[in-house]
């Protein structure tokens, strides 16, 4: 399965590099907690995250530089392990609340160019990949907004800023390179008395040019709350733009967060392109395909993202992210600035 193809987009090359077991498993409350008192282990939780079908492990082919390959796609969609059964009860609770520890949530992001302005506007809806194809979120870039805007929503038919089913969105910075995530709280000059309506920053992501400009895999550094010792999200409610993740992050003030950091690909000479092992949840090389990890333990993937179709791209996250967060993570990658690919 590959990653950042430094070629063309579209290529399908299936290139993979076989999984590394590390044999110490780190517990992953451990890399996200922050605040408050360390979790009373109990020694039936420490489950390592389950890895994706690790049995995938078959060498790849050769020949997956060819172009025009188009039939063995075909084959590999259907051995794509699908999302464990997941109860989402109440989704507005769902999309907000940390994947539980050990399971991998697997879904499925759909790009829809269909309408008046598709190009520039196109909706991106976030299903859970399994048989029920569960709705969670949809999300879509707004019209007039200086710089890149994203509104996300628990409704597939209402993506307004104004109505009930606005559960969060995604901003970016003029450049383009810089993206704060806020859940649906208020702005901080609608403040009540105890600050408690105010938004919350869900998550921050940078990206960084490498020498060759945008070409090549793209670097990804996502700032995240810590986990308190109940393993619930550490409120971050700036009260200004100088108090957001972002410029936290800027002056190295990590009280309370977690840097994360894009894995790196690695080059395969067979193939003549960057690659990162998937584990057959990924099947189309594309720049937009990355893996997140903790610089403690780059086993412990906390989300992943690529693309399976043309419009189409798998979004797995694990324990401490929701599903707002790896959702907003996600469309961040899709911005027009990022794409001079």
């Amino acid at each position: 399965p590959p990653a950042a193809s430094s070629s063309d987009e579209e290529d399908d090359s299936d290139a993979s590099t076989k999984p590394i077991r590390s044999e110490k498993k780190k517990n992953p409350t451990s890399l996200f907690q922050t605040g408050g008192d360390p979790p009373k282990e109990k020694k039936s939780k420490k489950k390592a995250p389950p890895k994706a079908a690790e049995s995938e492990e078959e060498t790849p082919e050769k020949n997956s530089n060819k172009k025009g390959k188009g039939k063995k796609s075909k084959k590999t969609k259907e051995e794509r392990p699908p999302s464990p059964v997941i109860e989402v009860d109440n989704l507005e609770e769902f999309v907000l609340r940390p994947a539980p520890q050990g399971v991998t949530i697997k879904c499925r992001v759909t790009r829809d160019k269909k309408g008046m302005d598709r190009g520039l506007y196109p909706t991106y809806y976030l299903h859970l990949d399994n048989d029920k194809k569960v709705f969670l979120l949809a999300g879509r870039k707004r019209k007039k907004s200086k710089t890149s805007n994203y509104l996300i929503s628990i409704d597939p038919t209402d993506l307004s800023r104004g109505g009930d089913n606005f559960i969060g969105k995604l901003r970016s910075n003029l450049m383009g390179t810089k993206f704060t995530v806020f859940d649906n709280g208020a702005n901080p000059d609608r403040a009540n008395a105890d600050w408690s309506n105010v938004r919350q920053e869900l998550s921050a992501v940078v990206y960084e040019t490498n020498v060759l400009g945008f070409k090549g895999p793209r670097k990804m550094t996502v700032i995240i709350p810590g986990m308190n010792s109940d393993n619930e999200r550490v409120p971050i409610r700036p009260r200004n733009d100088n108090d957001g993740l972002l410029m936290r992050w800027q002056n190295r003030n990590m009280d309370n967060i977690i840097e994360l950091h894009n894995k790196a690909p690695v080059w395969n000479d067979d193939t003549q392109s960057y690659v990162l092992n998937f584990h057959g949840r990924v099947t189309h090389a594309s720049v937009k395909n990355f893996q997140i990890v903790h610089s403690s333990d780059t086993d412990y993937i906390v989300m992943q993202f690529g693309r399976v179709a043309d419009d189409a791209f798998t979004m797995d996250y694990n324990y401490p992210l929701c599903a707002v967060q790896a959702f907003a993570i996600a469309l961040s990658s899709f911005d027009g600035k990022l794409a001079c690919e």
